[in-house]
């Protein structure tokens, strides 16, 4: 269960870029609640993005420790979860916040797709301060990374939409 957890069912073990497949569940997430529900109910996909966030993170902090003795080294490639936690922080963060009845759901799809985008260059190439915490001990430096890297990319989404005239 716990191998399960960490690797986000298995897409951490996939053989090439375990990171992106690790990012995309809270984007399919985001946008099958971006298609399906309706107008009046759009404002709650950053509250349920966050929520993802901490339980994520919590599944990170409490499992790395075991994640690394399984893998044998730190920051197991295989473990995701931070992933997950970092790319629906990211989400949360973004300008879904404007949700509104009157929002476009292609604007919505463009702003996941925005943020997906930037995260995973923020947390590829970690550029200051995300890399500096990623030397944090254990849990710690495997999430806070990941989660800087999801506000970067939230900061630059929310630049990014609101200087697009739309």
């Amino acid at each position: 269960m716990r191998r399960c957890i960490i690797t986000v069912g298995g897409l951490g073990l996939l053989p090439k870029a375990p990171g992106t497949w690790g990012s995309l569940p809270p984007v399919v997430l985001a946008l099958v609640l971006i298609w399906t529900l309706p107008d009046t109910l759009l404002v709650g996909i950053a509250p349920t993005m966050a929520g993802v966030a901490v339980v994520a993170s919590v599944l990170c902090l409490v499992l790395t420790p075991w994640a690394e003795q399984h893998f044998q080294t730190t920051d197991p490639g295989q473990e995701v979860i931070d992933e997950v936690a970092g790319m629906a922080l990211s989400i949360a963060l973004s300008p879904m916040l404007l949700a509104d009845v009157d929002s476009s759901r292609w604007i919505l799809t463009i702003t996941v797709g925005l943020c997906f985008v930037l995260f995973r260059w923020f947390d590829i190439f970690k550029p200051p301060p995300i890399a500096q915490l990623q030397r944090l001990p254990s849990g710690w430096g495997v999430l806070l990374d990941d989660l800087l890297a999801g506000v970067v990319a939230a900061g630059c989404t929310w630049a990014f939409i609101l200087w697009t005239p739309w």
